[in-house]
This record gives C-alpha cells, sequence and structure tokens, in this order.
C-alpha cells in the first residue's frame, strides 16, 4: 500500500488530539502530514533508528519523516548489522496490541490436538479464492501444530454479498461447521443476531490488510497471503529464531 493510500485512508478517520511534550522534530513530522492529509489520525510519532528521522504510525503504516518536516518515505527500514527489518518490526509490536485484544470468543478458532506450537491469525473473506484453499487444508495445519485463529474480512466492505454471509456464518448454531460449509461454496441460510464482523473489518483496516487471507504470527509479525502448509510451518519455525543482534 503507498502513502497515498495510506493518507487516504487515514483521512476517515477523526484527528486525534494534540500530543503533550512533542521534541521539535516530532512536531515537524506532525506538521509536515498534517499538510499532506489535514485529516489524518497520527496513531504516534518516535525518532527513527535512522539518524535525522522521526517514525510515523498511521494508518496501521509507517512512514518516516525527516526532522526538518521537508522529507518523507514509505518502505523497509533494514539494518544491515543485525539483518533485521526494522519497519516490520515496529509494525508488529502495533499489530500484536491490536489483535491481542481481540477476545477469543471473537474468533473462530481450529485448533490441533494438545497444545499448539503456533498461532496464527487471518484475516478472511468467505469468497476468496486463496482463502478457500487454505481452510481446505485446515487438517494440515493443525497436523503441523499450527493453531489457526480467523477474523472477519469481508472484501467487498460492510454490507456486501461476503459481509452478510460472514454475519450468518457468525450467528450459526454451529460457527466452525457453518464456516467450513461456506468455504466450500455453500451459501449460509441468513441469519441476523450480535456479531463482531464490523469491527473486525475496521480492524484489518487499522493493522494495513489490503488483501485476503492476511496473515499474522503471534508476535504481529506479517506473514504474508497463502502459504500452504509446509511453507507456513517454516516460516514460523524461522520466525521463531533469533536475530544475529539477538544471539
Amino acid at each position: 500500500m503507498n502513502f497515498v493510500h495510506v493518507a487516504a485512508f487515514a483521512a476517515l478517520c477523526v484527528a486525534g488530539a494534540a500530543q503533550a511534550a512533542d521534541t521539535p522534530a516530532q512536531a515537524a513530522a506532525r506538521k509536515a502530514l498534517a499538510d499532506l492529509a489535514p485529516q489524518a489520525k497520527v496513531d504516534s510519532v518516535e525518532t527513527a533508528p535512522m539518524p535525522g528521522f522521526q517514525q510515523v504510525l498511521i494508518g496501521g503504516q509507517l512512514v518516516y519523516v525527516s526532522d526538518d518536516g521537508k522529507y518523507i518515505m514509505q518502505g523497509k527500514l533494514f539494518d544491515t548489522d543485525s539483518q533485521r527489518d526494522l519497519t516490520g518490526a515496529r509494525l508488529a509490536i502495533n499489530v500484536k496490541k491490536k489483535l491481542d485484544a481481540v477476545p477469543q470468543a471473537k474468533r473462530i478458532v481450529f485448533a490441533p490436538a494438545g497444545k499448539p506450537q503456533y498461532k496464527i491469525t487471518v484475516f478472511t473473506d468467505l469468497d476468496c479464492g486463496y482463502c478457500r484453499k487454505l481452510h481446505s487444508q485446515i487438517a494440515a495445519y493443525n497436523q503441523r501444530g499450527i493453531e489457526v485463529d480467523y477474523l472477519f474480512f469481508p472484501r467487498a466492505g460492510l454490507g456486501s454479498e461476503s459481509y452478510d454471509k460472514a454475519v450468518s456464518v457468525w450467528c450459526a448454531q454451529d460457527r466452525k461447521a457453518a464456516f467450513t460449509a461456506a468455504k466450500a461454496g455453500q451459501t449460509p441460510p441468513v441469519l441476523k443476531c450480535d456479531n463482531p464482523v464490523a469491527d473486525e473489518f475496521a480492524l484489518g483496516a487499522q493493522v494495513g490488510v489490503d488483501g485476503t487471507p492476511a496473515i499474522y504470527a503471534a508476535d504481529g509479525s506479517k506473514l504474508g497471503g497463502y502459504l500452504d502448509p509446509d511453507q507456513m510451518l517454516a516460516k514460523l519455525k524461522a520466525l521463531a529464531k533469533p536475530t544475529i543482534a539477538e544471539r
């Protein structure tokens, strides 16, 4: 997602209250973004690991603003010494905080027998082809010790056919069975009840979901889109390995 898209999404949010005790560099970063997207909601402004820049969390994305507010960059900041993606690491902290706030009761969970070795959170659309492919292999993910927690993200938006299907699945007496049937192409009976679908859709936007499936590890790291069970396990194992700086 490029900065124009980030700004467009952020402009839909209500501007946050002014932050107290900004440094001159932080104030310059806020002003630069306010001039570019007046209604943007800036979540945080911090000193970036790269000298001379502030890092700004906005619309589920991270941008870098020079201390004088003259330059704005978006992209991955990579530390060559530690071989670490610093942008991804900072975003993961924000994502983990938001995902951890979603209670188990508002997820649709497919867990392995016994204690899971890994847990992933998947933002899913019931009509998405790769989402359906992933769920068709749910037993294989579970057999590899991976718990799959689903949150709804109907890509067509609130009030769409996919949104209505998600609500009907959530309201079914057996949610997991209804979910699996919908993933197999069956249209669920129309049901209405209190549901978290709209909140989960909003959450997806907040953490930067721009397609489905959008898969996150337990530490908030974005794993990407569809991976087959062996690829998923390999990526989770690699993620668990310490970086050079952590050894």
